[in-house]
């Protein structure tokens, strides 16, 4: 599975690093690291943590293959 967060979305609520703190890490107050590739031990944790984005910036597996980087 892959994901992609789109930093031009993202604000940094940092829903995602609560939920999935082993695939994202929130560094400074801002700046937000993740690894795009998701074991599937931690599918579930990066489902929710894309649910729980406020803004919508985690996109997970078909949305994330749709984005060109």
């Amino acid at each position: 599975m892959r994901i992609v967060v789109d930093l031009n979305r993202c604000q940094g609520y940092a829903q995602c690093v609560f939920l999935a703190p082993n695939l994202f890490e929130l560094h400074g107050e801002e700046a937000l690291l993740y690894n795009p590739e998701v074991p599937e031990d931690q599918l579930e944790h990066v489902q929710r943590a894309a649910a729980a984005c406020p803004v919508q910036a985690v996109l997970v597996g078909e949305e994330a293959s749709t984005v060109v980087q």
